[in-house]
């Protein structure tokens, strides 16, 4: 558990004319962080990128898993016969590569995230397409069985990847997905539970912003509002002359992405929900159980959440901002307390095939060397300036931290050397906090030396005062 704490500062006392009285005390919590990285965990040996996430700190992974990619017979209209709530019936390999990357996980100490989701194969929808009324039954027997296969090694589950987003699910014309997902959702969580599944199972994974471009985006919160057979008001509303049921999901799952503003996007319309403003979907979520649909104080998991950077100059930043905005992402999420779990998208870019939905939010390039994001994933750090520009405080995070230690902070002003403030410790979570001086253009950076003894160093960081724009550069130096 995140543990409340107070940082002593004894260790800093030569140097109190740069160092706050009194350190801030941290949230009282726990925030696991998972990482996602379909190509190398789902589509050759895992065993490479999974031993690259326990080394970073991370506390798990997340895959989806693809109904279309176990189903038998998936470009057929024919439905096969076959027991579809008996893993053994699926085609042989069908379950391999979940097989390696869960088993593997499980082996290094990593916690699992499923999340069941389409396509479908062609004979379970109406319109032959995979995409268009997915048959919900038919689902929860693919359900039953992935539950019996993966009961006892999958720690959180969810039902469905985006349905709001015309791409995973249709039609969206009326917000008609809405009703589809929650019969999807209502037959599923009951299939997952008669197979014996005990662990949580989240609703939604909702993609966070509304546009009709393309197969287009029902908003997040406009989305949540018609599954759960509520008006714009929050006020419950028959469907066909009767009331919804009340659903009772785990949590609430949501992918709070952000364009180039990063985590100072705030989007007019109130219905789409970004890392900034998570408290829309707080209260959202307040009022549907005020409403009776959902129970109170429902937990928020950000399970895919991602900055993206060059090549991408379209919504893309720098290396050294995109370091730093995740770095600030995270720092949101976890002083929210109904946060309880954060997440990393991807581990290595897309392969830059030019294509409108390839991902450069990856901690690597696809094919080089690690990014400063890399760098400031095992070791987060956020500079909060305060209005003056004088004072600001440091968060971090040694995410491999499993027990209590120390941090050497360093800092450099512009034309002089990198120099050590000192050091600050840290639980045995890993959280930190401390408030120093400061001048606007600082750059600072942490250490940290391993329980093996290796030294590990984060990214090159600096305030955000405001958001990045192109007349800025990169604004780093080498590290």
């Amino acid at each position: 558990m995140r543990r409340r704490f107070l940082l002593p500062f004894s260790l800093l006392l030569a140097l109190t004319a740069l160092l706050a009285p009194a350190a801030t005390a941290l949230a009282d919590r726990s925030q696991p962080t998972y990482v996602e990285a379909p190509n190398e965990l789902l589509d050759r040996d895992p065993s490479g990128a999974l031993d690259e996430i326990a080394a970073l700190g991370a506390d798990g992974i997340r895959i989806l898993m693809i109904w279309r990619r176990v189903a038998p017979r998936p470009e057929s209209r024919r439905a096969p016969s076959f027991n579809a709530t008996d893993p053994g019936a699926y085609p042989d390999g069908a379950w391999a590569r979940y097989d390696a990357a869960i088993d593997g996980a499980r082996a290094r100490g990593l916690k699992v995230h499923v999340t069941i989701t389409g396509h479908a194969p062609l004979w379970a929808t109406r319109a032959g397409d995979g995409l268009t009324r997915p048959d919900a039954t038919a689902f929860s027997r693919f359900a039953t069985a992935a539950g019996r296969r993966y009961r006892r090694s999958v720690t959180m589950w969810s039902v469905w990847n985006e349905p709001n987003l015309g791409k995973w699910l249709m039609p969206i014309a009326k917000d008609a997905s809405a009703a589809v997902y929650r019969d999807i959702f209502v037959k599923t969580s009951s299939a997952l539970r008669t197979a014996g599944v005990r662990a949580p199972i989240l609703l939604g994974e909702l993609a966070p912003l509304g546009n009709r471009r393309v197969q287009g985006t029902i908003a997040p919160l406009r989305f949540l509002r018609a599954v759960l057979c509520l008006d714009a008001r929050y006020r419950p509303i028959r469907v066909r002359g009767r009331r919804c049921q009340r659903l009772a999901p785990a949590g609430i799952s949501i992918h709070p992405y952000s364009t180039r503003p990063g985590p100072f996007l705030r989007p007019a319309d109130r219905d789409s929900v970004t890392i900034a403003t998570l408290g829309r979907l707080t209260s959202a979520l307040d009022k549907a159980a005020k409403a009776g649909m959902l129970p109170r104080r429902l937990p928020i998991h950000l399970t895919e959440y991602g900055v993206q950077s060059f090549p991408d100059r379209t919504v893309g930043v720098p290396f050294g901002v995109q370091s730093d905005y995740r770095s600030m992402a995270e720092r949101i999420a976890f002083r929210n307390p109904r946060v309880k779990s954060f997440s990393q998208y991807l581990l290595y870019d897309d392969y830059p095939s030019g294509m409108p939905w390839v991902f450069e939010s990856g901690l690597r390039p696809w094919n080089g060397e690690p990014k400063p994001s890399w760098h400031g994933f095992r070791l987060p750090l956020v500079v909060t300036p305060a209005r003056n520009g004088r004072r600001a405080q440091l968060w971090g995070l040694v995410r491999a931290a499993r027990r209590a230690g120390t941090v050497t902070v360093s800092y450099r002003d512009r034309g002089r050397p990198w120099r050590t403030l000192g050091r600050v410790r840290h639980a045995a979570d890993g959280y930190w906090s401390r408030t120093v001086a400061t001048r606007p253009t600082r750059l600072w950076r942490v250490s940290w030396e391993a329980h093996d003894g290796s030294t590990w160093s984060g990214s090159i960081t600096r305030a955000w005062p405001r958001q990045w724009n192109r007349g800025m550069g990169d604004a780093y130096p080498s590290r």
